[in-house]
This record gives C-alpha cells, sequence and structure tokens, in this order.
C-alpha cells in the first residue's frame, strides 16, 4: 500500500507546498513595536502649552484622530479579504474502511481536490480588490472631513477669542460709562435715572462676556477632541481672523468634481457589484473533484489504484436567485452614481453660494456698517460729554457697533465654514493655504 501511496503523497504535497511558499510571501509579517501596539490603548495626542497655529493643530488632527485611525485599519482589513479571495481551496484527506471482518476488509485512503471552474477565483479577487479601493476612497474622505472639521473648529475658536476681546472692551468701557454717570448725578447734572440705566447696561455686558467665555472654553473643547485630547493645553489660537477665503471659481471647482470622494465610491461600488455579478455567473459552472488514493484488499491481498471524479449535475440550483440579486443590486448602484453625481453637484452649488454671500455680506459690513457706527458712538460720547445727549443714546450707539461687529464675526466664521465644506466635497486633505494667516 505504501508503494503507491507514497510516491503519490510526495508528489501532491510537493505541488501544494510551492503554493502555499508562493502565499507566504504575501502574507505581512509583525515587528515586535507592531505586535506591541496592538495590545495597548491609544493615547490622547497632547498638544503644547504654546500658541497654536492651523498648521500644527491639522498636523495633530490627522496624527490623533480615532475616526482617522479606524478608517486606516478598515484599509488594512481589507487587504486580509483580498489575501482570502485568492487562496486555492484545501484538499481533503479521506479514510474508508469496508467490512467489520478483517480478512474480508477494503481499506482505502485517497486524496480529494477540489478544482474551481468558471473563473470563480478571478471574479473573487477581482471583487475583494474593488472593496479596497472602496475602504481606502473612504480614508481619504474621513481625512477631508477631518480637515473640515479642523478648520472649521480652529476659526470657532479664533471668533470666539476676538468675541471675548470685544466683551473686554465693552465692559471696560461700560465700568467708566458707569464711573462718568455717578460723577454727574452726584454733581446734580443729570438725573438720577441715568446712573441705574447705566448700571443695568454695565450688568448686561457683564452677562454677554460671561457668555463669550463659555463659548471661547467650548470652542477650544472642540477643536482638542479632534486630536483626542478632552483637555485643551494650548494657549491660544493662531491667525487673523478677518482674512476671508477667496471667491469661488464654480467652473474650476466643477471640474474637480468627478474626482471627489463621493464620486469615487460610487464609481468603485459599481465596479463591486459588476464583479460580484461576473462571481455569481462563474458559480453557474459546477466545479470539479479530482480524487486520487490507494485501496487495500485483505482478501485478495494486493493495493490499488483508486481516481475519480465528482461534477455536481445543476438540474434545480442554478444560482440563478443570486444571479438576479447582483444584476439587480448593479442596477441599483448605476441609479446611486447618478443619485450621487446630482447630490455633489448640488452640496457643491451650495458651499459655493454660502462662501459667496458671506464674502459679500463680510465686505459690506467693513465698508458701511463698522465705520457708520464708529462714528455714531463717537459722536454720541462727544455730545454726552457737552450736555447734548443723554446717556441712552451713547447705550444705544455702543449696543449697535458690538452687534455689527457680532454679526462680522458670524459671518466671517460662515464665510470659514463654506469654505472648508468645499474642501470636504472636492476631498481636499493637504495642507491648507495661507488664507488662516498664520503668523
Amino acid at each position: 500500500m505504501r508503494r503507491y501511496f507514497l510516491p503519490f503523497g510526495l508528489a501532491f504535497f510537493s505541488i501544494h507546498s510551492t503554493s502555499i511558499h508562493a502565499d507566504s510571501t504575501a502574507l505581512p509579517t509583525l515587528n515586535g513595536e507592531v505586535k506591541e501596539s496592538l495590545f495597548l490603548t491609544n493615547e490622547a495626542v497632547l498638544e503644547s502649552a504654546a500658541p497654536l497655529n492651523l498648521e500644527d493643530a491639522l498636523a495633530l488632527a490627522f496624527k490623533g484622530n480615532s475616526m482617522l485611525s479606524a478608517a486606516e485599519n478598515e484599509v488594512q482589513a481589507v487587504d486580509g479579504a483580498v489575501l482570502q479571495a485568492g487562496v486555492l481551496p484545501n484538499p481533503e484527506l479521506e479514510a474508508l474502511v469496508e467490512d467489520s471482518r478483517h480478512a474480508t476488509q477494503t481499506k482505502t485512503v485517497q486524496l480529494n481536490q477540489p478544482i474551481e471552474l468558471g473563473g470563480k477565483r478571478s471574479a473573487r479577487v477581482d471583487a475583494a480588490q474593488r472593496s479596497r479601493d472602496s475602504a481606502a476612497i473612504d480614508l481619504t474622505a474621513k481625512r477631508a472631513e477631518v480637515r473640515a472639521d479642523l478648520i472649521t473648529a480652529f476659526y470657532d475658536v479664533l471668533v470666539a477669542q476676538e468675541r471675548m476681546r470685544l466683551a473686554e472692551q465693552s465692559s471696560q468701557l461700560g465700568r467708566r460709562a458707569t464711573e462718568a454717570v455717578s460723577k454727574r448725578v452726584t454733581a446734580g447734572q443729570i438725573s438720577p435715572v441715568e446712573e441705574t440705566k447705566a448700571r443695568v447696561a454695565e450688568a448686561r455686558i457683564r452677562v454677554e462676556a460671561t457668555q463669550a467665555a463659555s463659548q471661547l472654553r467650548t470652542a477650544r473643547h472642540a477643536l482638542s477632541s479632534l486630536w483626542g485630547n478632552s483637555s485643551p493645553r494650548f494657549e491660544r489660537a493662531l491667525g487673523q481672523v478677518e482674512i476671508l477665503p477667496p471667491a469661488p471659481n464654480l467652473s474650476e471647482l466643477e471640474s474637480l468634481l468627478q474626482d471627489a470622494p463621493a464620486m469615487r465610491k460610487s464609481n468603485v461600488e459599481l465596479q463591486i457589484r459588476e464583479a460580484l455579478t461576473r462571481l455569481e455567473r462563474a458559480r453557474r459552472v459546477p466545479d470539479v473533484t479530482l480524487s486520487l488514493g490507494v485501496k487495500h484488499d485483505e482478501e485478495v491481498g494486493r493495493n490499488q489504484a483508486v481516481m475519480g471524479v465528482s461534477v455536481p449535475l445543476p438540474l434545480f440550483d442554478r444560482n440563478q436567485g443570486n444571479l438576479l440579486e447582483a444584476q439587480r443590486r448593479q442596477d441599483k448602484a448605476l441609479d446611486e452614481l447618478l443619485v450621487a453625481r446630482v447630490q455633489a453637484k448640488t452640496e457643491l452649488l451650495q458651499a459655493c453660494e454660502r462662501l459667496q454671500s458671506a464674502r459679500t455680506q463680510a465686505l459690506s459690513i467693513v465698508e458701511d456698517v463698522l465705520p457708520g457706527a464708529e462714528q455714531a458712538l463717537e459722536a454720541a460720547s462727544r455730545g454726552f460729554e457737552v450736555g447734548k445727549f443723554g446717556f441712552i443714546e451713547v447705550l444705544d450707539a455702543q449696543r449697535t457697533l458690538f452687534q455689527a461687529k457680532s454679526q462680522y464675526l458670524d459671518v466671517l466664521a460662515e464665510a470659514q465654514r463654506a469654505n472648508a465644506d468645499i474642501g470636504r466635497i472636492l476631498g481636499v486633505v493637504g495642507a491648507v493655504s495661507d488664507t488662516a494667516g498664520n503668523r
């Protein structure tokens, strides 16, 4: 029996050892540092206590954002699926004993090797590779999303810092105004009612200063959370909040839309469905199983070679249901591609319109509203000093200027938010431009 089985076994396993050795070269090896990192809890990335600019904040987010790390791990996980899709089916070792009486027993030992036909393996590998492409696009989209969120959060901190500065100036002005009114009341120049109005206005300004401080703390926490730090350490954000992003060039941006993550994702999803349809069509072709072994007959006293071929008969199950499902899902992916195209263009147009509108409002406030409000406050203050106006006019003028500056900050924040959304839609993952005004 060994005379037949041993040469066959050596030949069989020599063939498979070559295949296993070839596949083993594709297996990723883990060094000690990587193995150790797999079992360590991710620690938060901590920024320094110095002032923070936009570029450094972006680097921190790319390094410490957990959602980005999860997307990177997904790409590596799909690499395993691509590897698995290309492996050959395992052989099967079968042993069979016939008859319980030793004198008439027959013993059979054979190997069964399934052979895939119809291009199943290549279709399976193609589908897995397209899935990896999809995961890579998700990673790019996540990078663009983190970048957009970081830019938005950074400018929210800049705006909150500016609001805090305005609130502090208003508080100082309110205190000086209250002291001046109090002196004039003591001198009998104006009614005590004016002092009451001044103290009420000063209290309202203190409330606004408290709100501004709370908004600043919230904005700082939102920014540092993007790199996993729940307790921000940076002293302040560095940047010129007054600098507006450039006006959008719609025709140029539309030309970049085809390479946007949403469009690339939909295209790859269609390719995945096409590959899965080819795979289900290939599965209609039956696989064969080759058998080779040795049979020992005790009654005859000799070994016999056993060879066979097993082929399923596709009489009932021809994989028709799975093929129909794959075809309809391919049609669905095509429809979703068309929807994604319209949706991406619509979102881009809306973001460009928001940016253009914010730029127009900001320029109008700077050129018309702020100069008029400042002149009105200066005139009211000078008239109050010489007794031409009551203090209520000064309070109204001060309130108007504060509201104009607050509106200006809102518009600046909206412009940066719209500009960041354009980058998110187009999948921009590179460094930010100098519109941040970093110094």
